[in-house]
Parts: C-alpha cells; structure tokens; sequence
C-alpha cells in the first residue's frame, strides 16, 4: 500500500514564491511530465564572481501582462540540453533557488528558457514534487487564491 499521509495536494496550478529571485508570487503549472522546473527567463547575460559563472536575467512573473520587470541573478549549478516543450533541443542554465509553496519552502533546481509563448511562466516538475506533494489535476490553487490586486501589490512594494 503506498504511504500517502504527510504529504499536501496540489492542483494542476499553485502559487509559488521564491523569495531568493525576489518573486513573491508567481503561477506554476505542475507537470508531472517533466522532470526539471523550467523559469520563464529573457536577457540573460552570463558574468563571472568569486571565480564562479553567474547568471543575470529578467522576468515576466505575472501571466498577460509585461509591465512588471524582475531583474534576477543567481549562481549557474549546471548547464543541459534540453527537450522543449515544441520538440526542440535548447541550451539551458541551470540554477539552484529556494521555493516557496504553499507552508513549504525547500531547494530546487530551476532551468532558465524564455516561455513568453507559453501560458505559465513557470512549470513545476516531478523533482520539485516528488517528497512533499500529490496531484489532483481535477483542482486548481488548493494551496491558496490570489486577486491579481494582492499579487501586483506585492511587487510593488519591492
């Protein structure tokens, strides 16, 4: 029988933050098809610090809208190929932040690609997932509800 208790359900969207990236909120889709999280990332630019490669990057954290900027930067953990969503083989960074979702807040590992086509700026993968969670794909936001007012505040006020 497999052991389910201790663990939250998630629907097939949740809210997530990471406080790390200054992203208070920020809709993911859960794709338990995909193996890593993928962050909706353009102008990234590579530098170096402390003899390390970093990355600088913005984002689009809100879906529909351009008019909220967040400027990011983080340590580059690794560099893959990846299969894209339409296919294709696409050179990623990968970096390593601190998730928040729902009461939880752990590490993950996060690959930066522009998804300004896609309607999620974030997707979740089974990697994020796999300890902490269970997914309803009948539900939505089972870990909490936002007014777009209550999220656009929250940028705003960084």
């Amino acid at each position: 029988m497999a052991r389910v208790f201790e663990k939250s359900l998630l629907g097939w969207q949740e809210w997530c933050g990471m406080p790390l990236l200054h992203i208070p909120y920020i809709k993911a889709k859960i794709d338990t098809g995909a193996k890593t999280s993928a962050l909706h990332a353009f102008n990234i630019s590579e530098f170096t610090q402390d003899q390390q490669k970093w990355v600088e990057f913005e984002i689009h954290p809100l879906q529909g809208t351009h008019k909220i900027i967040q400027k990011c930067q983080a340590k580059v953990i690794d560099e893959r190929e990846v299969m894209s969503s339409t296919g294709h083989k696409e050179h990623r960074y990968v970096i390593m932040t601190t998730l928040t979702l729902g009461l939880q807040s752990y590490s993950i590992e996060l690959t930066l690609s522009n998804r300004d086509l896609m309607k999620f700026r974030m997707l979740l993968g089974r990697e994020a997932l796999k300890k902490q969670f269970l997914v309803d794909p009948s539900h939505k936001m089972l870990l909490g509800r936002y007014t777009r007012k209550e999220v656009t505040r929250a940028y705003h006020a960084t």
